[in-house]
């Protein structure tokens, strides 16, 4: 395992300046990237205004902030990658921006140096094929807004060395959060689970089944930090739609996004940062009545969006993607699922897997096929593991 003594991360914007706050407040000196000086300069302010909120809520001294900011160093070149021992690659979700990049790097970092990519979706073992060094390279996926959360995907392919998987997650550690091995697969694990909270909710919505405001409030109720929307609104319309398309061609109809995802990115609505998205944050007008809405009376609820979500942990499980320990932890860190629940697959135990499994069924009758309840799930109930119930289901209880 290799030491971590300089970083440097590539793409300014939202996340990768996150990324660099959060590797330069461990105390490591970190390098931010970007195509030109005035991407640079908004990155570095950025990193300044996380620290100043530090320094308004009494966190931290202006000294203290003077002291982290010298440990980050603006650049528009490569050159300044000479020196480096990981790399955090966090440009726009776009496999071949992201090929590139990975290729110049391959090319100015030290042939020790590990090169990662903060993707949401794509494909981490072609992107190691354009470094040029598939064995030291690896997924590192911060979540959004990354000082503030704890949970980093670290994602292996088939060739990352197994030096480099240890490195990547000691490194993780120092920055005091929280790692989790995920197999390689389209959207992860984390993104794997979001998919029906925002795209069932999504379905909801453009059916009349309930408006966003409602179906907002009742995941909050259930104890979620935020509803779907307001989720997708402060993540980027456009950042979805993008996951969304890997999700659909990897796993087919149950992540067929709804139509007003689409809707909404045609319309240039992405969200916060541009003022509108599923909600409006300027003076622009609330357009989302032009969508003909299906209006086919389904009905929501809060399961409509959670069962799916355990159908997909069981395909996970599966899969062999996590362990059910680490998607608990991955879900209660990454997404804040309530604590009080235990983690999503702790929570089917005690409502019971065949309760699940016919709830499941159920939607697939009243909705369609995206609902199909995944064959370990079945096998689980046919073999009486239902969850506290029977003392064993995802976990054992006793």
């Amino acid at each position: 395992m290799a030491y971590i003594y300089k970083a440097g991360v590539v793409g300014g914007g939202l996340m990768g300046a996150g990324i660099a706050q959060v590797i330069s407040y461990s105390g490591l000196p970190v390098v931010l990237k970007d195509v030109d000086e005035d991407r640079v300069q908004k990155g570095l302010r950025t990193i300044r205004e996380m620290y100043e909120a530090r320094v308004k809520k009494g966190k931290m001294s202006p000294e203290q902030l003077e002291h982290k900011m010298a440990l980050v160093q603006g650049t528009t070149s490569y050159d300044d990658f000479a020196d480096v021992d990981l790399v955090i690659e966090a440009v726009f979700e776009d496999l071949d921006l992201k090929r590139r990049v990975f290729a110049d790097l391959g090319k100015a970092c030290p042939p020790s140096a590990i090169l990662t990519s903060n993707t949401s979706a794509l494909s981490i073992s072609d992107m190691g094929e354009a470094s040029g060094r598939s064995d030291r390279v690896a997924g590192l996926h911060f979540f959004y807004p990354a000082p503030i959360m704890k949970l980093v995907e670290v994602i292996p392919t088939a060739k990352t060395a197994q030096d480099t998987l240890d490195t990547c997650v000691s490194f993780v550690e120092s920055l005091r959060k929280i790692p989790v091995r995920v197999k390689e697969c389209a959207g992860f694990l984390v993104n794997r689970l979001l998919m029906p909270y925002c795209g069932e909710a999504g379905y909801a919505l453009q059916e009349g089944a309930a408006t966003a405001q409602e179906i907002d409030e009742a995941m909050t109720t259930f104890g979620m930090p935020m509803g779907p929307f307001l989720l997708a609104d402060a993540l980027g319309i456009d950042v979805c739609w993008k996951v969304a398309q890997v999700l659909h061609a990897a796993y087919g109809d149950r992540a067929n996004p709804p139509e007003i995802l689409k809707f909404l990115y045609e319309k240039s609505r992405l969200g916060m940062k541009s003022g509108a998205g599923f909600y409006t944050y300027s003076e622009q007008p609330d357009i989302l009545s032009e969508l003909v809405l299906s209006r086919k009376k389904t009905g929501f609820s809060v399961e409509r969006i959670l069962y799916p979500m355990i159908n997909e942990a069981a395909f996970c499980l599966q899969e062999e993607v996590a362990s059910p320990s680490d998607i608990d932890m991955s879900m209660l860190a990454g997404t804040g699922f309530p604590q009080d629940k235990g983690g999503l697959l702790r929570y089917a135990d005690t409502l019971g897997l065949d309760v699940v499994l016919n709830g499941l069924r159920n939607l697939e009758r009243e909705i369609g096929p995206r609902f199909h309840p995944c064959p370990l799930l079945e096998r689980k109930v046919e073999a009486g593991e239902l969850g506290v119930k029977s003392k064993r289901g995802f976990f054992e209880h006793t």
